[in-house]
């Protein structure tokens, strides 16, 4: 099959279109024919090595949409032909502390697609059966391809940030999880506060229906109850711990951060507000998103990028080029 495939030896980093084995369906696994796949920020990290290489050979992408063409040993055949969906969370031990307490997300041992897996930047992938989601029948491949990491981790957030129905909430960046968190609050009534850099997003958040739009390190003209950053910038962190009422959350939706500046405790972070992270995400939260995704509906803004494109794609999510998600469509 053709791939986008990442070489650990390559001091470029460069994401090259390669022919190499179709993969096959193991005990509990199975195959998926591509029909798009999300472009997410984590595959920046992983191709430009700022998470370290788990493999000398790696295909990205971790929002996968597929039809199940081959089932493993022990998966049922009825599998095949459906159409499922596939996120960053690839497996988990199911045996560690935090599986056991029912928090896969922090799972000891965890295995993430794209990156100690092959991802869906290909023809075919493979996926453990019990982590794959079936998807709603009015979701299309392109828009459904965004919500399998950048809905499901934004809805983690804004759970992360224990945020209730018709509160002033803040996001802080805004892409691909952003614009669909933004629905899923305009749901629940809530009022919306977007900072974000690029003249573009910032429109883009308005005609979403954000409330109140500023640059990236603006701060809202009211406090907020809760706030989600986006952005893999520290000072971002700083700036939305600054905007939040007393009691107030932010939490911090990145698996990459760059350094914290330092910040006065006494009028940022006294009056018991949080900082969280946000740590990948569970079934659960996939289930309970894809639900209200297509209930709303949460619509994603995706542009399509074809598979010998996909290291345009990666590039224009880089510069912030393009408004929502990115999907690479074989």
């Amino acid at each position: 099959m053709l791939a986008a495939v990442r070489r650990a030896d390559d001091p470029r980093g460069r994401l090259r279109i390669e022919e190499i084995p179709s993969p096959q369906a193991r005990r509990g696994e199975v195959v998926l024919r591509v029909r798009a796949c999300g472009v997410c920020r984590t595959d920046l990290h992983v191709v430009d090595a700022e998470l370290p290489p788990h493999r000398d050979r790696v295909v990205p992408g971790h929002q996968i949409v597929g039809d199940v063409a081959e089932c493993g040993e022990g998966v049922d055949d009825s599998l095949l032909g459906k159409r499922v969906g596939v996120s960053w969370l690839g497996g988990t031990d199911g045996t560690c502390p935090q599986c056991r307490a029912g928090r896969e997300n922090l799972c000891d041992a965890p295995t993430f697609t794209g990156y100690d897996r092959d991802g869906g930047y290909a023809q075919y992938a493979s996926a453990r059966a019990d982590f794959t989601f079936a998807l709603p029948d009015r979701l299309d491949d392109l828009h459904a391809a965004p919500l399998l990491c950048a809905g499901i981790i934004g809805f983690r957030a804004l759970r992360v940030a224990e945020v209730e129905r018709g509160e002033r909430v803040g996001l802080f960046g805004f892409g691909a999880s952003a614009h669909l968190a933004l629905q899923v609050l305009r749901a629940w009534e809530c009022e919306v506060y977007v900072a974000t850099r690029g003249a573009s997003h910032r429109e883009f958040a308005r005609r979403l229906g954000a409330v109140w739009v500023g640059d990236a390190l603006a701060r809202p003209p009211v406090r907020l109850d809760r706030a989600v950053t986006f952005a893999p910038a520290g000072d971002v962190v700083v700036s939305a711990l600054a905007s939040l009422r007393k009691g107030g959350v932010v939490a911090i939706n990145a698996i990459h951060l760059d350094a914290m500046p330092s910040f006065d405790y006494d009028s940022l972070l006294w009056g018991e507000r949080q900082i969280r992270s946000v740590t990948n995400s569970t079934r659960a939260d996939a289930h309970d998103f894809l639900a209200i995704a297509a209930a709303v509906p949460v619509v994603a803004e995706a542009t399509p990028f074809t598979l010998s494109d996909a290291a345009a794609a990666l590039d224009a999510v880089r510069g912030d080029r393009i408004d929502g998600a990115a999907v690479v469509v074989p």
